[in-house]
């Protein structure tokens, strides 16, 4: 197994390592924007430090990757506003068909030689425990990994990179929560290379703590922690989710147990369309509800926690009301304008064309048209009293009677199905993020059973993943 495995990582690690001739396209690339932005330094009435960052700064960036991030170090005294505005500026000189974007303040994204380039300002400051916005950690990141990785262990850095990418959990958005690029520089480091990480992932027991400098720091509760170096009141893996460390355990238990390049190679399922949804409805048996809305406009960051938490509101409720969720998930168009399928209101098309929809599988198609209310036992007699007496007189309901020891009622039941439910305005009163709320306030359409096929255009990959799952 030995050398299947270290055959098939060394394929991997040629396969994922920049040719000098790319090294030395991005280096000149890299050059031109440090030039540029010095240039326009220069002509701000405050100094700056230009630095190049991230994994093109460490050497530790894939084949193929056509990203250089470049930051404008400002002074620490520098008002917020002047820090933008000279950013922006500094910014545009160096990219002039850039645009803006915003994280935690504004930067200027372009393109220069075919590289896509971000120009983003931040603080000098002298410490990484007293930045004044996120991103001021990142220089620190660099300095940090650059007297820590030599060629050989970042070669061990792209092959780690590329078995995360090829099993879905790379990358530190908050729609995947998965693996940084610092992250996984900071393990592939910890552990001195890839195959002593993926043998040590293999068998951890979350939570699992990592401490590379001995900061000392115990109070985070998420399941992996890697205290970052530079900053002892950070976890580097805090977005991390429970369910992507998890899956890093079963493919590097795969690896070892099967070592294979297509575990490096990122794969989605062949798009289902009208007909393979509604068979794999047919099939399950169950009852596919779904809200389908106007994708709010949003970045992915704030979206997709948004969408988290209006599902599992949304399920709460379901599930409070009898319907059983067996599972469900949260759907959203990229952003770019590719979704083919707007949503519809009240019969009509809307006018956003990017959609999002919550889907949720029920086990449960409709209740009685009656519900069991239980009160409090008969001894405790204040309340019970009080039970007693809001019903006694109420002829739609059965009851008050006794039940055990305690009074019991049989009421009308407020909604027979789930789509009575989310038809109503009480949908609205369920636990939402606060986009989602304005975006179903303005109109969504419920689709049920073999109706979810509306989504095939738009979700075709998604729903193929849902109806077909894999670790």
């Amino acid at each position: 197994m030995s050398d299947e495995f270290d055959a098939a990582v060394s394929r991997v690690r040629e396969r994922v390592s920049p040719s000098d001739e790319e090294r030395e396209r991005l280096q000149r690339a890299a050059a031109t924007v440090m030039e540029r932005a010095s240039d326009a330094v220069a002509d701000l009435p405050v100094e700056a430090e230009v630095l190049q960052v991230g994994s093109t700064a460490r050497g530790t960036w894939t084949a193929g990757d056509r990203d250089v991030d470049v930051f404008v170090a400002f002074p620490p005294d520098l008002d917020r506003s002047e820090l933008e505005e000279y950013g922006l500026e500094v910014g545009h000189a160096v990219l002039p068909r850039g645009h803006e974007e915003y994280a935690e303040h504004p930067y200027v994204v372009g393109e220069v030689d075919g590289y896509a380039v971000d120009l983003v300002p931040c603080y000098a400051v002298e410490d990484a425990t007293a930045i004044q916005s996120a991103v001021d950690r990142t220089p620190f990141h660099t300095r940090y990994l650059s007297t820590r990785l030599d060629d050989e262990l970042a070669g061990e850095v792209r092959v780690t990179k590329q078995f995360l990418k090829g099993i879905g959990v790379y990358g530190s958005d908050l729609r995947t929560e998965g693996f940084s690029g610092y992250l996984t520089e900071l393990l592939t480091v910890e552990y001195g290379g890839f195959r002593a990480f993926v043998e040590a992932a293999a068998d951890w027991h979350p939570p699992v703590t990592f401490d590379p400098e001995d900061h000392g720091t115990t109070e985070f509760e998420d399941p992996l922690v890697v205290v970052d170096p530079t900053d002892p009141e950070r976890n580097v893996a805090a977005v991390c989710s429970a369910d992507n460390v998890a899956r890093l355990q079963h493919y590097a238990r795969a690896l070892l147990d099967d070592p294979r390049e297509s575990l490096f190679e990122p794969s989605e399922p062949a798009a289902y369309d009208a007909a393979a949804v509604a068979a794999a409805v047919e099939g399950r048996g169950t009852t596919p509800v779904a809200v389908r809305f106007a994708r709010p406009d949003v970045v992915e960051d704030q979206l997709w926690p948004q969408l988290r938490k209006s599902l599992s509101g949304l399920t709460e409720e379901l599930d409070r009301r009898g319907f059983d969720v067996f599972r469900a998930t949260a759907l959203a168009s990229d952003g770019t304008g590719g979704s083919s399928d707007p949503p519809v209101t009240d019969g009509e098309t809307g006018a956003n064309t990017e959609t999002a929809a919550l889907l949720v599988e029920l086990s449960v198609a409709e209740r009685p048209a009656v519900e069991r209310h239980e009160g409090p036992p008969v001894h405790v007699r204040e309340h019970a009293a009080g039970f007693y007496e809001t019903y006694a007189d109420d002829p739609d309901v059965a009851g008050p009677f006794i039940d055990g020891d305690r009074y019991v009622v049989e009421r009308p039941r407020e909604f027979r199905t789930a789509r009575a439910f989310l038809d109503s305005e009480v949908l609205l009163d369920v636990r939402l993020g606060p986009h989602v709320a304005s975006a179903l306030a303005d109109g969504y359409e419920v689709l049920v059973g073999e109706d979810i096929t509306a989504l095939a255009d738009a979700f075709g990959v998604d729903l193929a993943a849902y109806f077909e799952p894999k670790p």
